[in-house]
């Protein structure tokens, strides 16, 4: 699905790369693309970075990993001025409705016509869960911190749209989460 939605040999700024495992595979899959990783904080950029070493030693050319940025989604101006595509991988549904509104105007300004922001995680569907899992796991995260939970993809779409992105592309994937492919 990614590969046809992804531009072929430019770069792809990853949001919020987690502990790095992601980008590791994602660069292995992707040679052509440059995989710009990023996180906000100081000790997940040198779990990225310690991570990608690792695979290193055991053989990866992985030599279009690019070193994590420090981002994050709300501080503006962003650290790069250009990717071609961007991906955020389960972030709106753990980060306060600010961060979406955040995310599409960051992306509007760095992403070139046409460019795709991809976004993957849970979602709810007209108001309601696609699955009681979603609604158990949504509980959850709103117990943790009230400003967190899945998001709906109508009202996702609609702050995409006050960015300048046309509707999503919706692809549903497994274990209950979906894709969306947005652009400008």
């Amino acid at each position: 699905m990614l590969r046809a939605d992804l531009p072929a040999n430019r770069l792809l700024l990853e949001i919020a790369s987690g502990p790095g495992e992601r980008a590791v595979f994602f660069a292995a899959a992707f040679p052509d693309l440059v995989w710009q990783r990023s996180e906000p904080a100081a000790a997940r950029r040198a779990s990225i970075s310690a991570h990608a070493a690792q695979t290193r030693k055991e053989g990866a050319d992985l030599r279009n990993l690019a070193p994590p940025l420090d981002l994050e989604v709300t501080r503006r101006p962003w650290p790069l001025e250009f990717a071609a595509a961007i991906l955020a991988v389960n972030l709106l549904h753990v980060a306060p409705w600010l961060v979406v509104e955040v995310l599409f105007a960051g992306a509007a300004e760095i992403l070139p016509p046409g460019g795709p922001l991809l976004i993957y995680g849970p979602f709810m569907k007209d108001g309601a869960h696609t699955r009681a899992g979603n609604a158990a796991f949504d509980a959850s995260l709103r117990e943790e911190n009230a400003a967190w939970g899945l998001r709906d993809l109508a009202e996702v779409a609609a702050a995409a749209r006050q960015a300048g992105f046309a509707p999503p592309k919706v692809v549903a994937m497994p274990a209950n989460n979906t894709t969306l492919v947005l652009r400008r």
